[in-house]
């Protein structure tokens, strides 16, 4: 198990590192979270994420244009050390502009609890509206979703979980 603070956990105050350190050292992150978070989402296909990712949307981003593609997607993690992309491409068609939005979500995801999927999907869902990693960004995501950082620190902390046991836990 690496003993090394994470690129996970990277930019978290010291204390909650070690406190996920120390979980981590007694072999116990894993019954924590399991505890917190028992069983996996029933979202398998990328016709049902693209239905769920839908149904956020309408829920909170009413204005936003339409997605053109949502899916599972199984390069992400390990090509572009991200859990989730979005795209907006705008092409001209004739005399109208037109443009595609895109949410791909690592296929890690597949195989995860409720929250984390969702936690995921506002990020992205968030990024329609702000581009920017910043204070309205976040304030969006937590509109959505209120327990958002709590939910992206667990996340997190898993994915070092992860990295370190290869010992997925929902699988």
């Amino acid at each position: 198990m690496s003993a090394a603070a994470p690129k996970y956990l990277a930019g978290y105050p010291p204390a909650l590192v070690e406190q996920v350190r120390g979980l981590m050292a007694q072999d116990r992150l894993a019954e924590v979270l399991l505890r917190k978070y028992p069983a996996a989402h029933e979202v398998r296909s990328d016709r049902a994420l693209y239905d769920y990712v839908l149904g956020l949307k309408s829920e909170y981003l009413r204005s936003a244009g339409p997605l053109s593609k949502v899916v599972f997607d199984g390069k992400l993690h390990v090509i572009r050390q991200a859990l989730g992309t979005h795209t907006s491409i705008s092409r001209v068609q004739g005399t109208r502009l037109k443009t595609k939005r895109e949410i791909r979500v690592a296929a890690v995801f597949r195989e995860m609890p409720p929250e984390f999927l969702r936690m995921i999907v506002v990020h992205e869902l968030a990024h329609i509206k702000e581009r920017e990693h910043d204070k309205a960004f976040y304030q969006l995501c937590r509109h959505m979703e209120p327990d958002y950082h709590q939910l992206e620190f667990d996340l997190r902390a898993y994915l070092w979980h992860l990295e370190a046991t290869g010992r997925a836990l929902w699988a």
